[in-house]
């Protein structure tokens, strides 16, 4: 994500979420991000989808999706995996739920930033069909090759590096 720049397309997306029970004395239950859906549902945030064996399914909200014409590299990369996902991030809230939906990202890179947060929950989820189309599309329109530039590195001088002497010739 780039703040300085507006995205050129933003995909709107469902967040699912999951709640299970929790076997430890500390917590009662863990959270995460499962699931995006292809488009923001006509459902109210913090629907139960399914309940089952001590696991709740919510539609916890909507993100959307950016695409930024830099991040094109990244998104390919992303598509090229093994399973192309999207990053779901749920930020601690106040309130009924312990979380709200924070973003949803296809940039690999932007994903693991949100970790750094040390309190959000970033799960990486499977890339619905219709979002990676939209997503190859955009890569076909606006990816530009961008050749690697290796820095030369300065010659050491290396009476720089030597030890001077103070007044006296001593060190």
């Amino acid at each position: 994500m780039n703040p300085t720049t507006l995205p050129l397309v933003r995909i709107l997306v469902g967040v699912v979420v999951e709640r299970s029970k929790a076997d430890s004395p500390w917590v009662d239950f863990v959270w995460r991000g499962v699931a995006v859906l292809p488009d923001e549902p006509d459902t109210k945030p913090w629907t139960v989808l399914r309940e089952e064996d001590g696991t709740t399914l919510f539609y916890a909200g909507s993100a959307t999706v950016d695409l930024y014409p830099s991040e094109t590299a990244r998104y390919r990369d992303n598509l090229a995996s093994r399973s192309p996902g999207i990053w779901i991030v749920l930020a601690p809230a106040d309130g009924a739920w312990p979380y709200s939906v924070a973003a949803a990202t296809a940039d690999p890179a932007e994903g693991e930033a949100f970790t750094e947060a040390g309190a959000n929950l970033v799960e990486a989820v499977a890339m619905p069909e219709m979002l990676r189309e939209a997503i190859e599309s955009f890569i076909t329109e606006h990816h530009v090759e961008r050749e690697f530039f290796k820095r030369e590195r300065r010659r050491t001088d290396p009476e720089a590096l030597a030890r001077r002497q103070h007044e006296g010739g001593h060190e």
